[in-house]
C-alpha cells in the first residue's frame, strides 16, 4: 500500500512507533491521545484494508514497574477477544461439513447429554443460549488449568434456564463448551487446532496456551480501577448474595482465576494460567495478530492464498441470531451472531454507558475483551481491526480508548454514525 508513513513520537509513557497510511492519520492521532488524555499505559492497534496493512502502531510501556517499553512484538492477554478465535475454529469445522451447527452437542459429545442438556444444539452454544453459562458445583483452586476436570464438571451441570429460550453471556464456560466440540470432532485440543489451522497458515503471533519461551515478550495485565459501589438494593446486589444465582456463580465460582496468590500474583497472570488452554479468556496476542486473524473474514473468507471459510459460513458468522433487552448473565442488552458480538449501542444505560457499548457497522462482527481490547472483521468495508492494551478499563464493551480508534477508522473510510451509534456508508 502506497503512502505509508513511518511513525515515531514520544508520548506520556514512552514512544509510539510503527507505520500508518495517510488515510488513517486520525487513527494515529487518537492512539497518541489515548496516552496523553485517556491514561493508556501500553498498547497496539492494527488495521488491514483490502488485504493490505494500513495501520500497525504500538507504544507506551509494557511493564511500568520494570521500565519495559512496549515493542513491535509485545504480547498481552486479550481476555474475551479470545472467543473470536475459538468461534472461528468451530466455523472452520462447520464449513468443512464436519460439524453441524443445528445438531445436538451430544451427537459429538455424548456425555454432555445429562441434566436436561440432551437437546442443546451447537448453535445454542455458539449464540450463548444453551443455559450452561456458569458452574454451580464448587470449583477447587486452579480448576481452570485442568481441562478434563472442567469438561466433566460441565457434563454434570444443569442449565440455568431452558435451553434456547433466552441468551446469557457464557463468560468462561463458552471456551470449554466450544473447545470440547472442536476436540471431539478434530482430535486436536482447541489451542492446537487454532495454531495449526489458523495462526500458522496466517503467520499470526497468537496463542491459546502460551509457550514459556515467549514470556519475556508478555506485558502483564494492569487491573481496572475499582468500580463504583453497587446499590445494595439493586437486583444485581441481591443476586450476588443468593448462593444459587447465575451471577454469583459467574463472579465467584471461578477457581481463584481472578484472585491473587500468596505472592500477590493474580490468577490470570500465573504461569499455569498462561500455559493452560482457557479458550474463552486467555488468548495471548497483539493488535497485528487480531487484525490478521479477521483479515480473511473481511475479504470473502480468504487472503494471500489461505482460505478459511466459504460465503455461506461467512454470512452466518455475521448474522444476528440472539438479541434481547436483558442478557441473563450481564443484565444489559447484547447481540450475538453464531459465535461473535455484533454492534451494540448501550449508551442509554445511565451508569458507565460508554463502557457497555461496541459501536461498529451492522456488517461487522468480532469480539471485545474485558478491559477494552477488540478484534473484528467488516466484510462491507473489507477491513479488519485489532486493538490490545495492558491497562484494563471497566465495562463489558469498549471504553473511550478503543472506541476512539474504531470511530477514527470508520471516518477514514467515509462512514457516518447513525442515531443508534451504528456506522453506515455515507
Amino acid at each position: 500500500m502506497s503512502d505509508i508513513s513511518t511513525i515515531k513520537e514520544s508520548v506520556a509513557t514512552g514512544t509510539v512507533e510503527g507505520h500508518c497510511h495517510a488515510r488513517f492519520d486520525e487513527v494515529r492521532q487518537e492512539f497518541v491521545r489515548n496516552f496523553q488524555e485517556r491514561d493508556e499505559v501500553g498498547g497496539s492497534v492494527s488495521i488491514i484494508l483490502n488485504g493490505e496493512t494500513a495501520v500497525d502502531l504500538w507504544g507506551g510501556s509494557a511493564d511500568p514497574t520494570h521500565g519495559q517499553p512496549w515493542t513491535r512484538d509485545t504480547l498481552c492477554l486479550i481476555w474475551s477477544s479470545t472467543k473470536g478465535a475459538t468461534s472461528l475454529c468451530a466455523h472452520l469445522l462447520i464449513d468443512r461439513g464436519q460439524l453441524d451447527i443445528n445438531a445436538p452437542v451430544a451427537r459429538y459429545w455424548p456425555e454432555f447429554a445429562q441434566e436436561g442438556k440432551e437437546a442443546i444444539t451447537v448453535k445454542m452454544v455458539l449464540s450463548h443460549q444453551s443455559g450452561v453459562a456458569a458452574i454451580s458445583e464448587p470449583l477447587p483452586q486452579g480448576a481452570f488449568f485442568d481441562w478434563d476436570l472442567m469438561i466433566h464438571t460441565l457434563e454434570r451441570q444443569k442449565p440455568f434456564w431452558q435451553p434456547g429460550t433466552r441468551h446469557g453471556y457464557h463468560a468462561l464456560t463458552y471456551g470449554w463448551l466450544v473447545g470440547e466440540l472442536v476436540r471431539r470432532v478434530s482430535g486436536k485440543s482447541l489451542g492446537t487446532f487454532f495454531r495449526t489451522e489458523v495462526a500458522e497458515p496466517l503467520g499470526l503471533d497468537f496463542w491459546i496456551g502460551f509457550p514459556d519461551e515467549h514470556k519475556a515478550r508478555l506485558a502483564p495485565i494492569i487491573p481496572a480501577p475499582p468500580v463504583e459501589q453497587i446499590d445494595p438494593t439493586s437486583p444485581a446486589a441481591k443476586l450476588m448474595t443468593d448462593p444459587n444465582s447465575l451471577l454469583r456463580a459467574l463472579l465467584f465460582n471461578i477457581g481463584g482465576y481472578m484472585s491473587p496468590d500468596t505472592a500477590g500474583v493474580m490468577g490470570y497472570n500465573q504461569p499455569a494460567a498462561l500455559a493452560a488452554e482457557i479458550p474463552a479468556a486467555n488468548g495471548i496476542a497483539n493488535a497485528r495478530a487480531l487484525a490478521g486473524m479477521y483479515a480473511p473474514l473481511a475479504n470473502d473468507g480468504s487472503i494471500n492464498g489461505v482460505r478459511l471459510v466459504g460465503p455461506d459460513t461467512l454470512a452466518r458468522m455475521g448474522s444476528v441470531i440472539a438479541a434481547s433487552e436483558m442478557d441473563a448473565s450481564l443484565f444489559a442488552p447484547l447481540r450475538f451472531s453464531a459465535g461473535f458480538f455484533k454492534s451494540l449501542d448501550n449508551r442509554h444505560i445511565p451508569r458507565r454507558a460508554q463502557d457497555n457499548s461496541v459501536l461498529l457497522s451492522e456488517e461487522a462482527f468480532g469480539f471485545p475483551g474485558a478491559g477494552g481490547s477488540i478484534g473484528f472483521a467488516d466484510p462491507g468495508a473489507r477491513m479488519s481491526f485489532g486493538y490490545t492494551m495492558n491497562r484494563m478499563g471497566a465495562g463489558i464493551g469498549l471504553n473511550a480508548r478503543g472506541q476512539s480508534l474504531v470511530d477514527a477508522a470508520y471516518r477514514a473510510l467515509g462512514y457516518t454514525s447513525n442515531a443508534s451509534g451504528c456506522w453506515i456508508k455515507a
